[in-house]
């Protein structure tokens, strides 16, 4: 959208007109919008939950009853995370869908698709219903991803269509791989049915039973088993093969090596039905930042070698990645703070994530904002079918993020809305601060 270049005088509403209830105006923001190609200084009016109007400040006929100056700030689709754990039901010692949900709405998320590695497991229409009732507390959308098999055990597909009735917007086995090949191709042709995609924790587990870290000279100089990167890529290679007899839709989990990059380039090149989503932590960090055990650098995947890393790079900005999504995967300290190989895998990252995209891929690697919000709200949105959602289009659902991209702040992790602490970035300066969060038109954060 071009700017405006005639003058910005106001129509200031009369004394007789009344600003309608539930109702917000954005002023003044660089308003960045990749779905409708947008990117200039604009006002937006939300209005009972939508976006009401978008226009620069001369043109806007709406008024509002409240008004937030977003001047020198970015105003932009609310990010939507494709993989977080809230660990509800059944593990809320870790975290619940109310405070899971607060540190998404502190992280400039306003929907997050919940994984089905619960207690039970998130395979029944029951438990999809109970994570989406009020009742729960979650300040921002909460979309579902369900178990792919009963328990996700990987013996029988689970009601794929009662469960996306009930508000599944996929299916996963997250944590627990799809290693039948006969499975995995009935798991994608039901997808392609339903026009849902495949979530797949790319892992060959023959391949890495025991292991805690990648393979590589730092395993080696611990003592501890490493994941070799063909767990990874294998199933990879298998899956986009089997998307391409099926016409399903694959997603791949948190990828983390350069092999399973070149397949899932080779497979969009081929126009196989494939997209797939990078994290923080791994564009970021490296295996030899384990250090001395440290566990808050155990996740799975594992932190991985330099050459992945820049792969990684290399592919959020050329535009091979879709999204980015933080695997937010909370621990109480206490299980945590033990040896490194009996540790659980994981870390929170739903408060940290737009302050790595700003440093480390717009600050140090220069990738345009546009594209990182690509990466966090236009592509999520695509991917799981989220429609009104992704953009700040008329019409389309009031959830914005407000961001301030030069702005540096430090994370203290005792400070959190998680429940939990498990974090390799605590005391890390960053640059790049969500100054407010609005989810259906209502705010669900405010910077301090």
């Amino acid at each position: 959208m071009a700017k405006d270049s005639q003058p910005a005088t106001r129509r200031e509403p009369s004394p007789s007109e009344k600003a309608p209830p539930n109702s917000l105006l954005i002023r003044g923001g660089r308003v960045i919008d990749p779905a409708t190609n947008t990117d200039a200084e604009l006002d937006l009016l939300l209005r009972d939950g939508s976006v009401a109007e978008i226009a620069p400040g001369s043109k806007l006929i709406g008024h509002a009853a409240e008004t937030l100056d977003a001047r020198g700030l970015i105003v932009a689709p609310g990010f939507i995370d494709l993989h977080v754990h809230l660990r509800e039901p059944g593990q809320s010692h870790k975290e619940t869908i109310a405070t899971g949900t607060a540190a998404a709405g502190a992280g400039g998320f306003t929907s997050v698709c919940p994984m089905p590695n619960t207690s039970p497991v998130n395979d029944s229409v029951e438990t999809v219903t109970w994570m989406q009732q009020a009742a729960r507390g979650a300040v921002v959308n909460v979309f579902p991803i369900a178990a792919a098999t009963v328990g996700s055990n990987g013996e029988q597909l689970s009601d794929f269509y009662a469960l996306q009735r009930a508000g599944a917007v996929a299916f996963t086995d997250d944590g627990r791989p799809i290693l039948d090949d006969k499975l995995m191709r009935e798991a994608l042709s039901l997808g392609a049915r339903l026009k849902a995609p495949i979530v797949q924790h790319a892992e060959d587990t023959r391949m890495t039973a025991g292991a805690s870290m990648n393979d590589g000279p730092m395993a080696f100089r611990l003592g501890l088993r490493g994941m070799p990167v063909e767990a990874e890529s294998r199933i990879v290679e298998r899956d986009i093969e089997l998307a391409r007899a099926t016409q399903g839709h694959l997603h791949v989990a948190h990828l983390s090596t350069a092999a399973a990059l070149k397949a899932v380039r080779r497979g969009k090149k081929d126009r196989v039905r494939v997209t797939c989503e990078v994290t923080p932590h791994h564009f970021t960090l490296l295996d030899e930042n384990v250090g001395e055990y440290d566990s808050n650098y155990k996740m799975n995947p594992p932190l991985r070698s330099v050459a992945d890393r820049e792969a990684l790079l290399a592919a959020l900005a050329d535009g091979a990645i879709d999204a980015i999504a933080t695997d937010h995967a909370p621990h109480a300290e206490h299980e945590k703070q033990v040896e490194f190989d009996r540790a659980p895998f994981g870390i929170i990252g739903l408060e940290t994530a737009l302050a790595l995209t700003i440093t480390r891929l717009h600050c140090e690697k220069n990738i345009p904002l546009r594209r990182l919000i690509e990466l966090l709200s236009t592509n999520p949105a695509r991917i799981m079918n989220l429609r009104g959602r992704g953009t700040l289009a008329p019409g389309s659902h009031a959830d914005v993020v407000i961001f301030d991209p030069k702005k540096r702040w430090t994370y203290n992790a005792s400070e959190s809305l998680s429940k939990s602490r498990n974090t390799p970035f605590d005391g890390w300066t960053f640059t790049g601060k969500v100054m407010a969060t609005i989810v259906g038109g209502n705010f669900v954060y405010r910077s301090s």
